[in-house]
């Protein structure tokens, strides 16, 4: 017995050991956590996303991003390098061409060109012939580590977002590197600008929480980014008194964002990819507990839940559609296109395309 339990003290030093100094590559800051609002308000649990359609992709999956061209068809953003592209409504995804990265957002430009934000690489365009082209694939001379989502001006100038420059996408994969910058909460997330009449990229924001979705405002005023990591969305103004400025749209959102898109009547889609996690949150100030958690097992680290969500704000912040879906039927919400139809809803996850029926979901 007295064996027994030496065994085990030696076994929990160095398992203590361990958890105190194992190398992570994450060096988490403090931060304040802001309140959590819940399933409560207008984030009321309901099941109005329940009804979605699906529409399988063949050989794919991961419809991170949607878009539809000047004849409407429909493009998504696939886990394997493809874009998948549908001749209408009623048909099914074939693959178009392959970026030989990996695609999250996507946006067509007025020449017809589609605009990628792929992550392995950084901004693509694609002519309708298939041509692919590299944009930028560094600012201030340091590659892109993340590209993440990208809206096309009407001027024109393409935005879009760097999620993380220190966790880079090719290195952990988008998933795990999400997570690590989540996580370490250490602001290594950009919004820049692209300009392809002068080859000119600026940096609008930096020390972003993991800098996610990019919408540019109907009338141009403004360009909108998720900032998923602090659980809002922001505001950068393009013209106006507030120029060059930026400010809070929406705060302490129930979920994490994802992408953000502009759609019918002034509203802008915002995917919600993940519940928060009490935990998590309950860290926010325990820098040295999150890096601890990081030693941990694959097996029994938080875990994302699965769970259907996404929304609609107006120009104000105010929650003007809430559409929840427990069951969780499309997990991993990342996007959001709306079409005269139909609400196309992206994911990380999925090997099929969801959408609903604008009738069903009350629009």
């Amino acid at each position: 017995m007295k064996k027994f339990f030496n065994a085990l003290l030696i076994i929990l030093f160095f398992l203590v050991i361990y958890l105190l100094t194992w190398p992570v590559p994450i060096d988490p800051v403090a931060w304040e956590a802001p309140e959590n609002p819940g399933y409560t308000g207008p984030f009321e649990v309901n099941t109005r996303l329940a009804n979605i359609e699906t529409i399988p992709i063949e050989g794919a999956h991961g419809p991170e991003d949607i878009a539809l061209d000047a004849d409407g068809r429909i493009y998504a953003a696939t886990h394997e390098g493809y874009i998948v592209r549908m001749e209408n409504s009623s048909a099914h995804p074939e693959k178009w061409v392959n970026t030989g990265g990996r695609p999250l957002g996507i946006d067509f430009d007025g020449n017809g060109n589609l605009i990628v934000a792929d992550a392995y690489i950084g901004l693509l365009s694609i002519a309708p012939d298939g041509t692919i082209t590299t944009l930028v694939s560094s600012v201030d001379g340091i590659p892109l580590g993340f590209t993440d989502d990208v809206d096309v001006a009407a001027d024109g100038k393409i935005y879009f977002s760097e999620a993380s420059a220190k966790f880079k996408a090719k290195t952990y994969g988008t998933l795990a590197g999400s997570m690590l910058d989540l996580m370490e909460h250490g602001g290594h997330g950009k919004l820049i600008v692209f300009d392809p009449k002068t080859g000119k990229t600026s940096t609008l924001i930096s020390g972003l929480s993991f800098a996610n979705g990019v919408a540019v405002s109907p009338d141009q005023s403004y360009v909108l980014v998720n900032e998923t990591g602090n659980y809002r969305v922001l505001r950068y103004w393009l013209s106006g008194p507030k120029n060059g400025t930026w400010e809070p749209l929406i705060e302490s959102l129930p979920a994490f964002p994802d992408n953000i898109s502009a759609g019918f009547n002034g509203r802008f889609w915002v995917a919600l990819v993940a519940p928060r996690n009490q935990l998590l949150d309950s860290l926010s100030d325990k820098p040295f507990l999150r890096k601890m958690i990081q030693r941990l097992p694959e097996a029994i680290k938080p875990k994302a839940a699965h769970y259907g969500h996404i929304i609609a704000i107006d120009e104000n912040g105010k929650v003007v559609a809430d559409l929840q879906d427990p069951d969780a039927r499309c997990p991993v919400n990342t996007g959001v296109t709306e079409t005269s139809q139909y609400l196309y809803i992206g994911s990380l996850v999925t090997d099929f395309i969801a959408r609903l029926p604008k009738s069903k979901a009350g629009l």
